[in-house]
């Protein structure tokens, strides 16, 4: 396993790799690892001959009061761990490799962007996100890209990004890790005391008893938004958002009838949390 840390030396790894007639896989990561990245690693592994870890903290797609600074940083632990999941190449460019000094471009994505995430972070969230694994894709050039469904909202953003400007990349949604008590797996849960800790896991509580009142017949948005917000204002957590939507298009859904994407964001203690659930009414 290697570090590689300029656009030149992936360009050639990459190119080395073809000529031999690999198929490769990128895992894009901000680092501070744990088992959700890890299992995207995995995944990657038993699906291709050369598994590339990014390993970038992206400066653009964090606002201005969000927490870029202070954002876990480990690489030494980040490159072991993912040297050990089947990880070939970790791919760590500076800022000034991935932005040089003139860069003026920016990836758009319409229509998906300005709800969620993308109304509470600020518009420019999502920007960076596309910019960046834009440059990611051109700078790797892989077969497939593996993405978290925690962050279900990136995932379509990146979905609709490849399609629209024909990126022969394929993307692979894999499924949220969670802690034994259901936390979903995220870097930022270093930021949680004890106290914020045991408080967290109310989040996937709120989304166990939207998918309860689903089986129970209750699919319309107000029953199944009501049982989810009922668990979290018993914790005393006070969503960002929670919002029940089409999985394909971010649509506001007036109730469950078919599948259907509850997501919720959270402050809690000094982290930002997010999580979301697919429910589907029985036919």
């Amino acid at each position: 396993m290697r570090i590689v840390r300029t656009v030149a030396g992936m360009r050639a790894a990459v190119a080395d790799a073809r000529a031999k007639g690999a198929s490769v896989g990128l895992v894009p990561t901000m680092g501070a690892l744990h088992d959700g990245h890890l299992s995207l690693i995995r995944r990657a592994r038993a699906e291709n001959d050369l598994v590339v870890m990014s390993l970038f903290v992206n400066p653009t797609q964090f606002g201005p009061s969000e927490d870029l600074d202070a954002y876990p940083r480990d690489e030494a632990r980040d490159v072991e761990l993912a040297g050990h999941a089947g990880a070939d190449i970790v791919f760590a460019p500076s800022v000034d490799e991935v932005y040089p000094r003139g860069f003026s471009t920016t990836v758009h994505v319409a229509g998906i962007t300005e709800v969620l995430d993308g109304a509470h972070r600020g518009a420019s969230h999502f920007d960076g996100v596309a910019t960046v694994v834009t440059k990611l894709f051109q700078m790797v050039a892989p077969d497939a890209a593996y993405f978290g469904q925690k962050d279900a909202q990136q995932v379509l953003v990146i979905q609709r990004l490849v399609r629209d400007l024909d990126m022969p990349v394929r993307i692979v949604p894999c499924p949220i890790v969670r802690e034994p008590d259901g936390l979903a797996m995220s870097s930022r849960n270093v930021y949680l005391d004890a106290a914020a800790r045991a408080q967290a896991t109310a989040l996937n509580r709120a989304l166990d008893a939207a998918e309860a009142a689903v089986a129970q017949g209750r699919t319309d948005a107000p029953a199944v938004i009501g049982a989810a917000r009922d668990v979290l204002a018993g914790a005393g957590v006070e969503a960002e958002y929670l919002e029940l939507r089409s999985p394909d298009d971010l649509r506001t859904l007036d109730r469950v009838d078919g599948a259907a994407l509850l997501a919720v964001a959270a402050r809690v203690g000094r982290a930002r949390l997010i999580d979301n659930r697919i429910l589907e009414a029985a036919p």
